[in-house]
């Protein structure tokens, strides 16, 4: 359990007002309400002085949230509650072209290769991302084989941690109420339960995000620098960092803006910011360097210049656009998709941005910040996707949780989305599997490849047929045109190659009687388009 977690849930901890940035007159001037985290009655009456917790508030305390034993016991519920939400028919679908097989992928050419510094696909240095998510995967392979299940096993254990970070800190600034279902928000959001269950970095960035907001928040509501949370701050600013890159540093950002709302903040007593980047930038060089030597500098021209600095100046991957007209039309592009990648919660956002517009605390603000910040840079990005904006959703999450009062609302919605998420995972899932024509072509052939078969593909190259055609077959994919088809299959040795149905004729006219066939249909996701696939095999 992360210390933060573990702090909060057996409730040892000093109290000062939260936030800690105005006293009552200059709110009330302000028109703010400050709503204390800790309501018991027990508060120290003069908000600037910190209150230590004395035996009879922690009574109220643990006999408010249930109890010691009971609320770990919770944590515990919580966490493994989610891990199976999360994992339930991951085992069903094949890996989603392209970004989960390459990850998967380049996992196992870890294991491969000993080389757990720089990752490569097919054979080739894959630069897109630092080492986190791979690093993941590589444990869950050693724990359950190297399978779709155990590639997509780290995303639901990111996904439960972030939720028990969102019951523990909601809980320090609402109550148990408050906390609980702001974790059940998150889990129960679109973009989570999709993310929660794919063998990408994202989840993984949001929980490291989410733990630098929550330590940013727990620094400035105190009157001194608390080293526990000043670690745990800095150290997930350079976890997030291993695990996407300088996106992960958004907190940084939200605690420069919150700066704006509460001028006389002592923001470089609490952060000691010189110092602070200095372990963040120390932690990321135990990889940055070695990985700039085995790549001879290739990994920051790659991974910063092309794929941030790249992705912040023109539209990757057809994500967006690079027209200026387009661009702008783009703009408001997060605040119309947040109606779906939120949902169903997103009902409430409308109503949530009035009442927070007519009334809010310091909490609220942070929070909104922090959101803010998050949407503001990826608005401003050129490459966009509708899950760039997850890390602001657990700060979403429980803002919603404070100021959603209706019982039968939440109640009611969460009953409506476990069954129909439940119904996608069991009951969909595998419908849709069949049409996944990577998996479906290696299921066909598995029986009949060696380790030491060649494999080449004409037009479809996607990903997947490496994830899963490597899994039996240990050489590397090779790219061919139609042209080259027969002369890949005229070498010596045993292969076999993919291409589609209709160019089977053209390319190869002469099929040997004691070459085997295999034939799929399907659909091309990162294409958007039906394929027709052929898997002619040479068996020697």
């Amino acid at each position: 359990m992360f210390p933060p977690i573990a702090e909060a849930a057996h409730g040892t901890h000093e109290i000062s007002h939260p936030l800690g940035l105005m006293t009552g007159h200059e709110l009330g001037d302000r028109g703010v309400e400050i709503k204390s985290g800790h309501d018991g009655g027990n508060d120290n009456d003069d908000p600037g002085q910190p209150v230590k917790e004395s035996g009879a508030l922690h009574k109220g305390f643990a006999g408010r949230y249930f109890g010691r034993q009971v609320r770990s016991i919770n944590y515990a519920l919580l966490f493994f509650g989610c891990i199976a939400f999360h994992v339930l028919g991951t085992w069903s679908v094949p890996l989603i072209d392209r970004d989960e097989p390459r990850f998967a992928e380049a996992s196992r050419e870890m294991i491969e290769r000993g080389d757990y510094i720089v990752p490569h696909f097919n054979n080739q240095l894959r630069l897109d991302k630092p080492p986190v998510a791979y690093w993941a995967q590589v444990a869950s392979y050693l724990t359950f084989g190297e399978n779709d299940f155990a590639a997509r096993f780290p995303s639901a254990i990111a996904a439960a941690l972030v939720a028990m970070s969102i019951l523990a800190w909601g809980s320090r600034i609402g109550d148990a109420r408050t906390g609980w279902w702001a974790a059940i928000i998150f889990t129960l959001s679109l973009q989570t339960f999709v993310h929660g269950k794919a063998a990408v970095a994202d989840m993984w960035l949001v929980l490291f995000v989410t733990l630098a907001h929550w330590a940013g928040y727990e620094l400035i509501r105190r009157l001194a620098t608390n080293w526990k949370w000043w670690f745990v701050f800095y150290f997930s600013l350079a976890l997030g960092f291993l695990t996407k890159g300088p996106i992960a540093w958004t907190p940084l950002l939200t605690i420069a803006t919150m700066k704006y709302f509460a001028r006389d903040l002592q923001l470089a007593a609490r952060f000691k910011f010189v110092r602070g980047i200095i372990l963040m930038l120390a932690i990321i060089a135990l990889w940055g360097i070695p990985a700039l030597r085995q790549t001879n500098g290739e990994f920051f021209r790659i991974g910063i210049g092309r794929h941030v600095i790249g992705r912040s100046f023109s539209a990757m991957e057809s994500h967006g656009s690079n027209s200026l007209d387009i661009y702008l039309l783009l703009l408001p592009f997060y605040f119309v998709t947040i109606f779906a990648s939120f949902f169903p919660w997103s009902i409430k956002l409308p109503a949530l941005t009035r009442k927070l517009w007519r009334n809010r605390d310091q909490i609220d603000i942070y929070l909104l910040c922090g959101a803010g910040v998050v949407f503001v840079i990826f608005t401003l990005i050129k490459t966009k996707l509708p899950h760039y904006t997850l890390p602001a959703f657990p700060l979403l999450a429980l803002l919603a949780a404070r100021h959603i009062e209706s019982e039968r609302f939440l109640k009611g919605v969460t009953t409506f989305m476990i069954c129909l998420y439940l119904l996608l995972s069991l009951g969909f899932a595998p419908f849709a599997a069949r049409y996944f024509p990577a998996r479906e072509l290696f299921e066909q052939a598995k029986n009949d490849l060696r380790p030491e078969m060649e494999f080449g593909a004409v037009d479809f190259q996607e990903p997947s047929l490496v994830w899963y055609f490597r899994s039996k077959v240990k050489g590397w994919m090779t790219s061919l045109k139609e042209k080259n088809g027969t002369e890949f299959m005229q070498k010596d040795g045993p292969r076999f190659v993919i291409l589609p149905t209709a160019a089977v004729s053209k390319t190869l006219p002469d099929v040997s009687a004691a070459w085997k066939v295999y034939a799929t249909s399907g659909f091309n996701v990162a294409k958007g388009k039906q394929v027709d696939l052929t898997l002619i095999l040479k068996p020697q």
